[in-house]
């Protein structure tokens, strides 16, 4: 018999919806019941791609006798973390207060009817292992804790409220004074941090940080920091090597065991991989390496081959594992690799591949990763590297063919519009730098798709749905979006682009942001009301969809002259200063949201004849930040454009405005003179040298 999560959107919740447990999505049904029968609630968070949800499930909630205990003594709920990273944020919260450790998933939280967090933990075995306790034990001591406590946990002004309350920031009383504190210090937390031999930051488990290497490949555009550009290189290219890439079907996975980044766990997650795909074009930009670029040729072919929808958005996620087993689509046995290969390509193969060594999976099978140089074995061989070249590209068509037989990893098919949003920038922007017309196509259509069908009675979803009510959504939506727009104005102008991002902006002052003290909640003001309402602005797996929004509002600001957008950039910025400078490791996105705020990134507009040979040669030597608009076909057609970008233009010649926050120069209609107006520098936002 199925369950209540049989109709839900989510995949993840489907595939408990045969489960014996008596699930319930999050809704009032459950705590009513709950309440009624005076029972705590078991609350389980997780998702589709995560390998330790799907052990947990096999081992206890597929286990009838585990599942009656569940139901006998709990309410229980099944979350989707990724289409309620809201409830998600304030129970991992709750996690790290309660048990003074680290959260993750699968999140098991066990709480009051009013929703209030009393214990809880992660992954618990079934049977008592790993210095864990079995999860019937646990749940039999909850059980009885929750009977000889429940009117002392029932009260209004328990303490975990009181310290999700002080979660938030609070706005400093007096004036705070900006400056650029925190950049010095992150770029020292960093590098105290950096892996010199295998590249990334800190030890096993090992994630990719790609704000942080995004913001070191600017860091040397802007200072010409030579080791930022060397921290943020030897990481792609050291993770390009490693097993954290698939060698055979591209794409990353979501973070490595070792700190070699040899074994993943194998989920591929979309926003991983925007924001990899980000990265890599803008490092390819900076060192001109080859690598990059090919790697994120690479990324796009497995992004669109395998995540894209028919109408041209993306999916959420691949599962780490098929047929029960973690890895098993990846992994190889030496002897079906020899199978497939000739011996000369076998023979390249092996050796580049590291199946000439000792299996590195679980001591029975092989994962690929890049073991040995070209030029290695060119010499080795006595090929040339032409030849190992082909070979090497002959041995991986045919291993994709071959792996493409077995049993596929489960597909999460869900649309988020933030994670959508992430990817529709990354193409945009990398389709910008690499001049690639298609990655810029596609993400106009998903960001286009998003406008159309996930937009519904004048605000946004966060999932997509035919559902009458669908989820509404959260400033990451917004904020990310927004962002989006933003990239595909820089493109080449279009108005629906600019009417898009005002009223994504509009809606997100209107319904996030915190005027009393300044940044953006991450719920709406209609979202349904939770026991707390989270404001935060470091960085997680996603950047901050503070920090995001905040950097968006500045160049729209810039763009448009509308004034509120730069005062709600400015305020989000002073209220999370002290924390920038305090905790720079945590406030990546921020730190760079406040170096866009100082160094005043310059608008460019441009009209008339020579105005897109000029865009195309300006854009060469600036800022992939800055905005270059050549308004030519928009002053033609009439189109009525915000104050900011509403100058005079001569007819018949090509003249240029170069606009830094909210100060303009005057026009020129030379390219040199345009040149050296943007050599010119500025001490501070807003204020012209």
């Amino acid at each position: 018999m199925a369950n209540r999560l049989k109709e839900e959107t989510s995949p993840y919740l489907r595939q408990h919806a045969h489960n014996p447990v008596d699930w319930y999505p999050w809704g009032p049904e459950a705590f009513e019941r709950a309440r009624q029968e005076e029972k705590p609630v078991l609350l389980s968070i997780g998702y589709a791609a995560c390998h330790w949800c799907h052990v947990m499930a096999h081992e206890s909630f597929e286990n009838p006798a585990v599942a009656g205990v569940m139901n006998a003594f709990f309410v229980n709920i099944k979350v989707d973390r990724e289409e309620r990273p809201d409830l998600d944020q304030i129970y991992q919260m709750a996690h790290t207060m309660i048990t003074r450790r680290n959260g993750g998933w699968p999140l098991t939280m066990f709480l009051t009817p009013t929703q209030v967090p009393f214990a809880g933990g992660t992954y618990f075995p079934a049977q008592p292992r790993f210095g864990l306790p079995g999860f019937v034990q646990v749940l039999e001591q909850i059980r009885d804790f929750y009977r000889d406590h429940r009117e002392e946990l029932g009260k209004t002004d328990h303490p975990i409220l009181q310290y999700l309350g002080q979660t938030n920031p609070v706005a400093k009383t007096g004036e705070v004074e900006l400056d650029l504190s925190p950049s010095d210090a992150l770029v020292n937390s960093l590098k105290s941090r950096f892996d010199p031999e295998y590249g990334g930051f800190g030890g096993a488990p090992k994630f990719p940080h790609a704000m942080d290497l995004s913001y070191l490949l600017r860091r040397y555009q802007r200072q010409e920091d030579s080791s930022a550009v060397h921290m943020a290189a030897l990481t792609l290219s050291r993770m390009k090597a490693g097993g954290i890439w698939d060698h055979i079907g591209g794409g990353f996975a979501r973070y490595s065991v070792d700190d070699r980044w040899l074994i993943p766990h194998f989920e591929k997650m979309l926003y991983d991989n925007a924001l990899l795909l980000e990265s890599l074009a803008l490092a390819a930009r900076v060192s001109q390496n080859s690598l990059f670029s090919r790697t994120a040729e690479e990324l796009v072919e497995w992004l669109f081959r395998e995540m894209r929808s028919a109408e041209g958005v993306f999916y959420s996620s691949l599962d780490a594992d098929s047929e029960g087993e973690e890895g098993r689509f990846y992994v190889f046995q030496v002897e079906e690799v020899r199978r497939v290969l000739t011996d000369g390509e076998f023979r390249i193969a092996s050796e580049y591949y590291g199946l000439s060594g000792p299996p590195n999976f679980e001591g029975h099978a092989w994962h690929l990763h890049e073991a040995r140089s070209i030029g290695d074995l060119s010499r080795k061989f006595g090929l040339e590297e032409a030849e190992i070249e082909s070979r090497i590209k002959s041995s991986r068509q045919k291993l994709f063919d071959y792996r493409s037989s077995r049993v596929r990893p489960g597909l999460d098919d869900k649309i988020l519009a933030s994670w959508n949003a992430l990817m529709a920038k990354a193409l945009l922007y990398a389709g910008r730098l690499f001049g690639k017309d298609e990655w810029v196509a596609a993400g106009r259509k998903a960001i286009d798709f998003i406008g159309r069908r996930m937009w519904k009675n004048g605000s946004l979803m966060a999932v997509f749905s035919e559902k009458e009510h669908p989820l509404p959504a959260y400033l990451d939506d917004y904020a990310f979006l927004l962002s989006a727009v933003l990239e595909s104005l820089r493109v080449d102008f279009r108005p629906e682009d600019l009417d898009f991002s005002t009223k994504i902006a509009d809606i997100l002052l209107e319904e996030f942001q915190d005027e009393e003290t300044g940044g953006f909640y991450f719920t709406g003001k209609h979202h349904e009301t939770l026991i707390h309402r989270p404001k935060n602005g470091h960085d997680g797996a996603l950047p901050s969809g503070n920090a995001v929004a905040t950097q968006a509002l500045l160049w729209l600001g810039n763009l448009t002259g509308h004034l509120p957008y730069h005062t709600a950039a400015d305020r989000s910025l002073r209220l999370y200063f002290s924390q920038m400078k305090e905790q720079p490791a945590g406030y990546t996105t921020m730190t760079a949201a406040l170096e866009t705020y100082s160094a005043s990134q310059p608008v460019l507009l441009l009209s008339g004849p020579q105005a897109k040979d000029w865009k195309g040669k300006i854009e060469q030597e600036m800022d992939p930040e800055s905005f270059v608009i050549d308004l030519t076909e928009a002053i033609r057609q009439s189109i009525l454009l915000p104050e900011g970008m509403r100058k005079h233009f001569p007819e018949n010649r090509t003249t240029g405005w170069i606009c830094r926050g909210t100060v303009c120069l005057p026009p020129v209609d030379t390219f040199e003179s345009l040149r050296a107006g943007l050599a010119a520098k500025t001490s501070s936002y807003g204020e012209n040298v």
